[in-house]
């Protein structure tokens, strides 16, 4: 009976195995994010020959509608996909049979909703939760009206056990600061741990520095219950209260995780990435490096206590947040093996660190960067830089560094940077100003909240950035916020108390006819070494549109979208806005195939699955599609 009992359990832990292998079961795929995934059917000799196999249109709904940034699940046979507005739909990952579909309450055609929320509908992606002996398994997710639901994977049914008939109000009395009326949800995917759930938040952007909290709490996936909270912006007696001079700390919305949490699961820890503290580019009501905003803070994941942090922006004025959600991996340095995680802002550098310790596995300096003059504000005097990797991509600009494309176009550059001497670009981190400046990169990154992959055969990150500019301008007002209509108030920065208000208008991009004003490429792909922090290769991303023949540019803004990596030596990615999906060879860089989509795949990661017919699928989001494909 034993030996059978035996064969029985080595059985169902092997099935297990298998069907972790073949799914995608969660956002980065594991909780470390390296989106890497083991199935090799697909691989450098035969990805040139991969069709189409079959796509699913997404809903049209909301005004204006927004195209899905989604990342499917594949787990235990069934596909699960989000979209807006609060849909999610089961699916058989062979066919695209629709099993079941769940619509969660909303009011997304409200004005200030679409003005807050940028009419996201939260859905850029599912959790799952296989359940235990109380609970059957769950897809959780959270919603832009501030909601937790949680359904049961089977029938998508709300769990009656979950919080008010499976669902949570996360805008309680703690984290709304006595706002009830401003704006707070959920963007992105939450993470799930044991039998916890962490919950991020999406707070309202630029209505003022003080609104809801940004603070990351962890639920108990059982019953919905709070289990421990974690102050992002800390109060008086917690470690970085001292960064906020007098009682600036308080109500101070931001500081938020509106992307993707990272957990090492071994080892019980929650990376948090965490964003900006309001407002974005004005700080004169907050003096000091303001932490934990742009931190990555490791914390225990069942208690919520706190591990170590590192904060990569001093007071940021640029809204430069740290969107990218964190990978974990190992190093290999002077022959110890080293557990790593890596982390970024929207600043293309890429930070390691030991990710238990804290400790960076290559040096990072504090280096001067220029101080502003607009009054009352507090400059930070250095940032931190890392030694090794270098800059993924560019952050300053002088008139050497010209485009030149064609003539023409070099032309008009200099016309216009002349006009505005050469841009006020005085290197990484340029203040804004009453004058104007560009900023470099823009709020827009670098690099942005899609990420990056890992693969563990070669120990290379990869991840796709943009060389962006784009002038900033604060405008003073002498009028009484109050009285503007909100969309006005949207770009008003500075406390109402303060005798000067900034107006922050969204100043135009530096290019001509879509083509950026320095020289290319204006996007990348880039492959690092983690074990020697070197760049392995980096090459052009995209092409932009009519470029000269041969000209290898990269297609401008081609960011807001990741890679997905495989054991068959492959990098998988969408993103360039000349709507080209693409594989890549991971070894080299070499581009494979592509295949031109309909709509653009616009922040939106591909996945990889192993369905019941044998098949290996590749399937992405573009626009309002879902697509997928494998061989012939």
């Amino acid at each position: 009976m034993r030996s059978i009992s035996w064969l029985l359990l080595t059985a169902s832990v092997t099935l297990s195995t298998l069907q972790a292998q073949n799914d995608w079961p969660a956002w980065g795929r594991d909780g470390g994010n390296q989106r890497f995934s083991p199935l090799k059917q697909i691989n450098t000799s035969n990805v040139a020959k991969l069709v189409p196999a079959w796509q699913y249109s997404i809903k049209k709904e909301g005004r204006p509608f927004r195209v899905a940034q989604s990342t499917p699940l594949v787990v235990g046979g069934v596909l699960y996909l989000s979209f807006p507005f609060y849909h999610v739909v089961a699916m058989e990952p062979e066919t695209g049979k629709v099993l079941w579909e769940h619509t969660a309450r909303g009011d997304y055609d409200s004005p200030e909703h679409r003005l807050h929320s940028n009419g996201l509908g939260s859905m850029r992606g599912l959790a799952y939760w296989g359940g235990d002996k109380q609970t059957s398994p769950q897809i959780v997710f959270g919603t832009e009206e501030g909601e937790l639901i949680s359904l049961n994977a089977k029938s998508g049914r709300p769990n009656p056990g979950f919080g008010n008939e499976g669902v949570v109000n996360l805008k309680t009395p703690e984290v709304m600061n006595g706002r009830p009326n401003m704006h707070y949800g959920i963007s992105s995917a939450v993470a799930v741990y044991k039998h916890l759930v962490f919950t991020g938040t999406h707070n309202a952007d630029e209505t003022g520095s003080k609104g809801p909290a940004g603070d990351v709490r962890a639920w108990d996936l059982r019953t919905g219950k709070l289990v421990w909270t974690f102050h992002t912006v800390p109060r008086p007696g917690e470690v970085g209260n001292d960064t906020w001079p007098g009682d600036s700390w308080k109500d101070v919305s931001g500081a938020n995780v509106w992307t993707f949490f990272t957990v090492d699961a071994q080892r019980g820890i929650l990376y948090m990435p965490l964003g900006s503290v309001q407002n974005d580019y004005y700080g004169m009501d907050r003096p000091g490096p303001n932490l934990f905003a742009n931190s990555v803070v490791a914390v225990d994941a069942e208690t919520g206590k706190l591990k170590w942090y590192f904060q990569a922006v001093h007071h940021d004025i640029w809204d430069y947040d740290m969107p990218v959600p964190p990978i974990l991996f190992d190093v290999v340095k002077d022959g110890k093996r080293i557990p790593a995680v890596g982390a970024m802002t929207k600043n293309p550098m890429l930070f390691i660190f030991d990710r238990v310790t804290g400790k960076p596995i290559y040096d990072i300096e504090e280096r001067p960067v220029p101080k502003g003059d607009v009054p009352g504000e507090w400059y930070a005097p250095t940032q931190p830089f890392p030694v090794k990797p270098p800059p993924l991509s560019r952050m300053s600009f002088t008139m050497d560094d010209i485009a030149k494309v064609t003539p023409e176009h070099e032309a008009a550059c200099r016309a216009q940077f002349l006009s505005e001497e050469g841009g006020r670009n005085r290197g990484p981190y340029t203040p804004p100003s009453e004058k104007g400046a560009l900023m470099m990169p823009t709020t827009g990154g670098g690099a942005e909240f899609t990420g990056g992959t890992f693969d563990p055969t070669l120990g290379y990150y990869i991840i796709n950035t943009a060389d962006t500019g784009r002038m900033s301008v604060l405008q003073r007002t002498d009028v009484d916020q109050n009285t503007l209509p909100v969309y006005r108030r949207y770009r008003l920065t500075g406390p109402p108390e303060s005798p000067l208000l900034y107006f922050h208008p969204v100043g135009p991009p530096v290019a001509i006819n879509g083509w950026p004003c320095w020289q290319p490429p204006w996007s990348r792909l880039t492959a690092i070494n983690v074990n020697t922090g070197d760049i392995a290769w980096q090459i052009p991303f995209g092409t932009a549109e009519g470029a000269p023949a041969g000209m290898k540019t990269g297609a401008p803004n081609s960011q807001m979208g990741g890679p997905t990596s495989t054991a068959g030596g492959l990098i998988f990615i969408g993103a360039a806005t000349d709507r080209y999906f693409r594989a890549f060879e991971t070894k080299t860089g070499k581009e494979l195939w592509s295949v031109k989509t309909d709509e653009l795949i616009r922040g939106a990661n591909p996945i990889t699955y192993l369905g019941k017919d044998g098949k290996q699928y590749v399937a992405v989001v573009a626009g309002t599609s879902l697509l997928t494909y494998k061989l012939p």
